[in-house]
């Protein structure tokens, strides 16, 4: 009797034993969110006295992969900036792979829609601008040669606006946050209407 007891305890602790480093290994190789930053951002000729009726946006976005275990494959990445509730600017970036614990550098620019240029500029020549940038996409994590799932991505951030057409905050720097659920239900439907 007092064989079996101790052999149904050893049982379990090798069972609990593996069931730990099971729980060790997942948390340990589960892959992280890329992170997304806008690093450098104008919108040039906004405060000189020429007033066109267009203006266009330049921006460069650094989207880093903080995973040394696993890639990444990006379905298209959507960039949409807000001012207020107008809708000013967008952009699709190609899908790609990023490999692991990789940056890549996208350096763009898009026209802005010309209804609403002239409230823009003002509002930049006043030092009162702000624009929303919503990112969207869906991503797939590569590790060990295992593809996951789809995972939607909704990312958000204000980008303050000077005189001088620059982001004006201390930074110079805005890096992107989880979204809210009212454009995280935004997006989906943009998402699926593509």
């Amino acid at each position: 009797m007092c064989e079996t007891k101790s052999f149904y305890f050893w049982l379990l602790q090798v069972i609990g034993l593996l069931g730990i480093l099971a729980l060790c290994l997942w948390l340990a190789m589960r892959p992280k969110s890329p992170n997304y930053t806008i690093v450098n951002f104008s919108i040039p000729g906004a405060n000189t006295s020429n007033e066109s009726d267009h203006g266009s946006i330049q921006y460069e976005l650094d989207i880093e992969n903080p995973n040394q275990d696993s890639g990444i494959y990006y379905d298209d990445i959507f960039l949409m900036f807000y001012h207020g509730e107008d809708k000013v600017g967008r952009k699709a970036i190609p899908s790609f792979y990023q490999g692991k614990d990789k940056t890549r550098q996208v350096i763009d620019q898009m026209d802005v829609e010309t209804r609403f240029w002239t409230v823009l500029r003002k509002a930049i020549m006043n030092a009162t601008a702000e624009l929303r940038v919503d990112l969207s996409t869906k991503i797939r994590y590569n590790t060990w040669g295992i593809k996951s799932k789809q995972h939607g991505i909704n990312r958000e951030g204000k980008i303050p606006i000077g005189k001088d057409g620059k982001i004006s905050n201390k930074k110079k720097k805005v890096k992107l946050r989880h979204a809210s659920k009212k454009w995280k239900q935004r997006s989906t439907r943009f998402l699926l209407s593509t």
